[in-house]
């Protein structure tokens, strides 16, 4: 099966927003393939490191917070 990774990036750049903390950190929990992408497109610092989460830059920040609303929110008039 071929997958579209655009697609894929954008869920996962979603749910990273849901692992929020001190800011602008994230827990780095996903599939290591999908953060490198995240990473090479700017919106995440490097993943390859000992720590345990990764930050999000300005930009990443904005678009994980709105893919998670376009994605998964409730509308409010449903």
């Amino acid at each position: 099966m071929k997958l579209d990774l655009e697609r894929i990036d954008q869920t996962v750049l979603a749910l990273l927003h849901l692992g929020l903390h001190d800011g602008s950190r994230t827990w780095k929990t996903f599939d290591w393939d999908a953060m490198s992408r995240l990473h090479e497109k700017g919106f995440i610092s490097d993943p390859v490191n000992k720590a345990k989460s990764v930050v999000f830059t300005d930009e990443g920040l904005r678009e994980s917070e709105r893919l998670l609303q376009s994605l998964f929110g409730h509308n409010a008039q449903a």
